[in-house]
Formats: C-alpha cells, sequence, structure tokens
C-alpha cells in the first residue's frame, strides 16, 4: 500500500510507483482530486484508492473512483463513519454530505494549526469518552487550547457521545 501525501512526482511516477510487483493499493493523501483522477485513470485498474483526508474528502474521492477513507472519527463514532461509508458506497452523496456535516467539527478541530491538532483531536475526544491513551509526540499541538477543548465538548454533547 503506497501513502501519498504529496503528488509532485505528477501522474508518471505515480503509475510507476503502481506498477512496483506487490503495489495492490495507494492511500491518497492530497487535495488534488483532478491528480486522483487523472493516477486512476492511468494505473492498473486492479489497484485500490482509498482516500487519506478522513469524511470531509471522502465524496470527492468517490466521485473519482477512490474507494474508502481513513478516518479518526471512527475512534469516538464508528456508527458515523460506517454510515458515511455505507452512503458513499451506495452513491448517496446527497446523504453522506449531510452526516459529514453533522460531524464537520470535529475535523475542523483536527485540521487546526497546520494539521497539528489532527491526532490531539482524536486523543482528547478519547480522554474525554474515558479513554485516556496518552499525549500526542511532538511535532502535535498538546493539549487542546481552551476554545477548542470547549467546541470538541460541544460537539461530543451535541451528538451524545458523552
Amino acid at each position: 500500500m503506497l501513502y501519498l501525501r504529496n503528488d509532485a512526482i505528477g501522474t508518471a511516477g505515480i503509475k510507476a510507483l503502481c506498477d512496483i510487483d506487490g503495489v495492490k493499493g495507494v492511500k491518497w493523501a492530497t487535495p488534488n482530486v483532478q491528480k486522483l483522477a487523472d493516477a486512476i485513470a492511468a494505473c492498473d485498474p486492479s489497484i485500490t484508492w482509498v482516500g487519506g483526508l478522513a469524511e470531509v474528502w471522502a465524496p470527492a474521492f468517490y466521485a473519482v473512483g477512490a474507494r474508502g477513507f481513513t478516518s479518526g472519527l471512527i475512534n469516538i463514532w464508528p456508527e458515523r463513519s460506517l454510515a458515511i461509508h455505507a452512503a458513499l458506497d451506495a452513491g448517496d452523496y446527497p446523504k453522506a454530505n449531510a452526516l459529514i456535516a453533522e460531524m464537520r467539527a470535529f475535523e475542523d478541530i483536527r485540521a487546526e494549526e497546520l494539521n497539528g491538532t489532527n491526532v490531539t483531536g482524536v486523543k482528547a475526544a478519547l480522554m474525554a469518552l474515558s479513554n485516556d491513551c496518552g499525549p500526542t509526540r511532538p511535532p502535535s499541538a498538546w493539549p487542546l487550547t481552551a476554545a477548542q477543548q470547549t467546541r470538541l465538548q460541544d460537539f461530543l454533547t451535541r451528538n451524545a457521545l458523552i
């Protein structure tokens, strides 16, 4: 499984990597949807493309051929992640987008500080759910700011997670 966080190598470079014997999939973690579409079209159709930017990017990635997505939310609200996945697999983009809108506050927190709160948001939510798994490692931001923590608590409460 390749993990692409940058598409600067271009479609030909991505194809060359996908042509390596044993490569079966790509975790696509760049917001360039058109480059993803180009890469999917250029590569062997047996390659599985997985969205690597969580639920908020999943509809766009699915629209061009990716299947599946990474998720921080699944750690705290697995039913919601699975519902989004099911909606996308069924091609029900309005439903998927509505489900994503209701969890967007969580992803917004994770995206702050140049994604420095990506893991921090998940771990802070787990702590709020009495599943303390310790702090993040540098260079992650730790802990959440008071404002971020308040927004996280509001999100968890609003969605009956705590």
